[in-house]
C-alpha cells in the first residue's frame, strides 16, 4: 500500500509540471504588430512574441502593443504607452507616445468588425495594426493594406494588391481596391502606381530588407506595410566618399528595418522592471497556478488516505 501511495504522489507531480508547461505554451504567442504614428511607420510587421502582460488570463490586443513598445519605444511603454477604461472597454490613452485625446485605431488581421476593444483576443499567426490620426481636423486618414504583410522573396517582381478599409452607406465595415497610389520602397517613391484593381508590380533587386508602402496626393493614408526579406540579388553597394574615385571603407550601406525617427531605437533602460503592464488592472492568479493548487490538494487527499488504510 505504501507503494501504491508513493506511486500515486509521483504520478500528480508529473500531472502538475505537465500542467505548468501547457499553461505556458497557452499563454504566449507569436504576432506580428505594426504601428505607424500620425502618417509615419515607427514599427513596421515585427515578429513578437507576447506573453500576458497584465495578468489577465489571456492574450489580447494590448498584450501585443505593449510588448512592440517594451522593445522598440526609447523608453519603453511606460513612456510610450498608456491605456484605460471607457464606455467602450480597454481603450487607448497613448500610443508611441501620442496623446491627443483618443483619436486612436487598431486593426486584427486588417478587420476592423473583429475588434471590440484592447481585450479582444489573439492568437500565434494575427496581425495587429494601430495608428494615431495624422488629420485631427476632418479625420480623413483611411486605413490602407496590402493582401500580405511579410514574406522572403527571390529578388526579382513582386505584384501586390491595396485595398482601403471603407464602410457602405449602412456603416458596415467593407474593403476596396485603392487606385493611383504610389508605391515606396524603404520610404523612396517609386514610378508604380496601383491599378484599378489596387495591384502593382515592383522590382526587388537588392539583397537585405525592404519595407514597401505607398502614399497618395489628394489622400491622407494610414501608410500599408509590405516587409520583403530578398535573396538571390545584388548585394548592397558601398558607399563612395565625395570627390573620390576610391571605394568607401564603411560597412555597405543595409536597408533598414523601419523607417528612421527619433524613437525607433528599442531601449526598456526606464521600462517597467516588474516586466508587467502597469496600465490593466490584475485580475488575481493565472489558470496554471489554480490547476496546481488543485492537484496538490488532490495528492495530499490521496496520501492521507493511504496513511489511514496502512494504520487499519
Amino acid at each position: 500500500m505504501k507503494r501504491l501511495s508513493a506511486v500515486m504522489m509521483a504520478v500528480m507531480v508529473i500531472l502538475s509540471v505537465s500542467v505548468l508547461f501547457t499553461s505556458a505554451e497557452e499563454t504566449t504567442a507569436d504576432v506580428y504588430v505594426t504601428i505607424s504614428s500620425a502618417g509615419d511607420i515607427t514599427v513596421a510587421a515585427e515578429k513578437l512574441t507576447v506573453t500576458d502582460t497584465n495578468g489577465d488570463g489571456a492574450l489580447t490586443i494590448t498584450d501585443a502593443l505593449y510588448t512592440a513598445h517594451e522593445k522598440f519605444y526609447e523608453g519603453g511603454s511606460k513612456e510610450g504607452y498608456a491605456t484605460g477604461n471607457t464606455e467602450w472597454g480597454l481603450s487607448l490613452t497613448k500610443l508611441w507616445g501620442v496623446e491627443n485625446g483618443g483619436s486612436y485605431v487598431y486593426y486584427l488581421n486588417n478587420d476592423f468588425a473583429s475588434v471590440f476593444n484592447l481585450t479582444t483576443p489573439i492568437k500565434s499567426g494575427d496581425y495587429v495594426a494601430a495608428y494615431s490620426f495624422a488629420d485631427l481636423k476632418t479625420w480623413s486618414d483611411k486605413y490602407t493594406y496590402f493582401d500580405r504583410y511579410v514574406e522572403d522573396v527571390k529578388a526579382g517582381e513582386v505584384t501586390l494588391t491595396l485595398s482601403k478599409a471603407d464602410f457602405d452607406q449602412d456603416w458596415n465595415a467593407i474593403s476596396i481596391p485603392l487606385e493611383g497610389a504610389v508605391i515606396t520602397v524603404d520610404g523612396k517613391s517609386t514610378d508604380v502606381k496601383t491599378d484599378a484593381e489596387g495591384k502593382a508590380t515592383v522590382k526587388l533587386d537588392t539583397n537585405g530588407k525592404h519595407i514597401l508602402s505607398a502614399a497618395y496626393d489628394t489622400k491622407t493614408l494610414v501608410p500599408p506595410v509590405y516587409v520583403a526579406t530578398v535573396t538571390g540579388g545584388k548585394d548592397p553597394e558601398s558607399e563612395i566618399k565625395p570627390d573620390s574615385t576610391e571605394p568607401s571603407t564603411q560597412p555597405a550601406t543595409q536597408p533598414a528595418t523601419q523607417p528612421a525617427t527619433d524613437n525607433s531605437k528599442a531601449t526598456n533602460d526606464s521600462a517597467d522592471k516588474s516586466g508587467s503592464n502597469p496600465n490593466a488592472v490584475k485580475t488575481g492568479p493565472s489558470t496554471a497556478v489554480y490547476s496546481v493548487i488543485a492537484l496538490a490538494v488532490i495528492a495530499a487527499f490521496i496520501a492521507f488516505a493511504a496513511k489511514k488504510r496502512n494504520e487499519e
